[in-house]
């Protein structure tokens, strides 16, 4: 007996994405993709943290046609909207790190490549700006030649991972349910020698030994706090990223939006400052770049996009955010992402 093909997924545009990168994603990966640390608490606030922030919209000021166009960095994006750094991707669409940077290309934006990437930083083309993300290995000389590697290929930055000295445990994710799942190509950009371990003693030198080992500017990204932030500048971060790992790693860890108030008081003029965690429309991106935020990236997002639909998708995902984003702005008074802090 022939089955009747499930019927489309209706509803908000993020929602039928959502479902349909559920239907289309290994569920052993998407329980991966989606879990949370603990009991879920951190990942499940993050996205009312944006909508609990409240804007002062400003009126005749003839605005006309907002402007989004910005620089991340020094590099030119049509939108503040970028994409976070994310593993699994071959896993998700198997076109993985290929197809997310050519769909990031394709929108005008920029996105942060895993250092467990599967995909060689060789074969991602020259298809738009990016960035490395960075988990030190126990012997940071074995990272050395992947930084080099990535800059070779493009890489205009390197965000080192400081939230993360090991996997957190995320109940509900159970690693027997991958077999069958073929994981060859795993950090396929490391050594030989690297056997896969992360740096769990990570500290202010390796900010410094990092920028100086691959020779472009270094984001610290997992910042929560303002004192941190401050720590990090001193010791030769160009930016500070704050993120609490999309609720991963340490669970109750307050969410992004708090963070980023704090962070941004603390750092002022001295430095940009990105954030992900919970962006999931137009509006949330505008609160953040309310809160001073320079740059703000979206994670499972984008790797909804990724499996639904492929480079396309992701492509499509950030234009829609972008649309969002613009009205968002004009109806706030706001002529430029420069002048949303003036909401609060």
């Amino acid at each position: 007996m022939d089955l009747e093909p499930a019927p489309e997924p209706q509803g908000p545009w993020l929602e039928v994405l959502r479902e349909r990168a559920r239907r289309s994603i290994h569920p052993a990966v998407w329980a991966y993709l989606q879990a949370g640390a603990g009991e879920g608490m951190t990942t499940a606030e993050a996205n009312d943290a944006w909508r609990a922030v409240r804007f002062r919209p400003q009126v005749l000021r003839a605005v006309g046609e907002a402007d989004l166009a910005t620089t991340l960095l020094g590099t030119s994006v049509t939108s503040p909207i970028a994409v976070a750094p994310s593993a699994m991707q071959r896993a998700v669409h198997t076109g993985g790190e290929r197809a997310m940077a050519e769909g990031v290309a394709e929108a005008g934006s920029l996105h942060v490549v895993s250092s467990n990437s599967g995909t060689r930083f060789a074969d991602l083309g020259a298809a738009g700006p990016w960035w490395l993300q960075a988990y030190l290995p126990p012997e940071r000389d074995l990272f050395r030649p992947v930084a080099q590697a990535a800059v070779a290929a493009g890489a205009r930055a390197v965000a080192l991972t400081v939230d993360t000295p090991y996997p957190g445990s995320k109940p509900g994710v159970d690693h027997e349910d991958w077999s069958g799942i073929d994981l060859s190509w795993w950090r396929a950009n490391y050594p030989e020698a690297d056997d896969g371990r992360w740096q769990d003693a990570l500290t202010l030198e390796d900010i410094g030994w990092l920028r100086d080992a691959a020779g472009v500017p270094v984001v610290v990204k997992g910042v929560l706090r303002g004192d941190d932030a401050l720590r990090c500048l001193d010791a030769g971060a160009a930016a500070v990223y704050v993120s609490n790992h999309g609720g991963r790693q340490l669970d109750r860890a307050v969410d992004t939006a708090t963070a980023l108030r704090e962070v941004v008081a603390a750092v002022g003029d001295r430095a940009e400052v990105y954030v992900d965690g919970g962006i999931r429309a137009g509006v949330d991106v505008l609160a953040a770049l309310a809160l001073g935020a320079r740059g703000v990236f979206v994670g499972r997002p984008a790797l909804w996009a990724l499996g639904a639909e492929g480079g396309p998708g992701v492509a499509r995902l950030l234009g829609e955010l972008r649309s969002e984003l613009k009205e968002c702005l004009e109806q706030a008074g706001c002529a430029s992402p420069d002048e949303a802090p003036g909401l609060l």
